[in-house]
């Protein structure tokens, strides 16, 4: 299937409000005629920024998983629980369906979504140019799926805020939470300084050749 890209047409598309327009004339400083945000054809050091998000958050993965992230104290004693530990108590007390939507929301979802962003910056930097369409939708079920990985930071912050029964019960968020909390906002940087018009300049490369 051919296609012409935007860039080659002199479009460029403004990363605030998505405005696509073409700048007059030759000038070095373009802003959007909208907004007013500098445009730029492609983002700056896009791959690199990625990488350096993603290795973070490959990093800090580690101790959100192992580290407790809630601390509960009681009259009855004190106890401290990861994110797999409370799936498990989960589980085992009968509520199998939050269970379920813990284990997705704070282990399966950032993890996925490392994985495929780790995925789609390899295939750029190999320029393959092979399933670029569903290499872009991909990108957008990367981005509408993230919002729901701070689950457990605001199951965290509610207990924290509702059970405070004055000396009888009190919750209170582990260095887990501060961990996992940051792999989720690492994550979400590197999904927005990823540039998925990348994707395509290697699908023109390659459509270019075979004609």
């Amino acid at each position: 299937m051919s296609y012409v890209a935007a860039a080659s047409l002199g479009l460029y598309a403004c990363h605030t409000c998505g405005l696509v327009s073409r700048p007059p004339g030759m000038a070095q400083h373009v802003c959007c005629p909208r907004c007013g945000t500098p445009l730029h054809p492609r983002k700056r050091d896009s791959i690199a920024r990625t990488w350096a998000l993603m290795i973070a958050a490959y990093i800090l993965l580690i101790p959100a998983n192992v580290l407790p992230i809630m601390e509960t104290g009681s009259l009855f004693g004190s106890q401290r629980d990861t994110i797999l530990s409370g799936v498990i108590y989960l589980w085992s007390s009968g509520s199998w369906p939050l269970a379920l939507l813990v284990f997705f929301a704070s282990i399966v979802v950032p993890l996925a979504k490392l994985i495929a962003l780790t995925y789609l910056v390899l295939t750029i930097q190999h320029r393959h140019a092979h399933r670029a369409r569903e290499r872009t939708r991909l990108y957008r079920l990367l981005k509408f799926v993230g919002r729901w990985s701070m689950l457990d930071i605001y199951v965290v912050t509610l207990l924290a805020a509702l059970v405070q029964l004055q000396s009888l019960a009190t919750i209170k968020a582990a260095p887990g939470a501060i961990a996992f909390g940051a792999v989720v906002v690492l994550t979400m940087f590197a999904s927005m300084t990823f540039d998925p018009r990348l994707i395509w300049d290697h699908a023109k490369v390659k459509h270019d050749q075979n004609s």
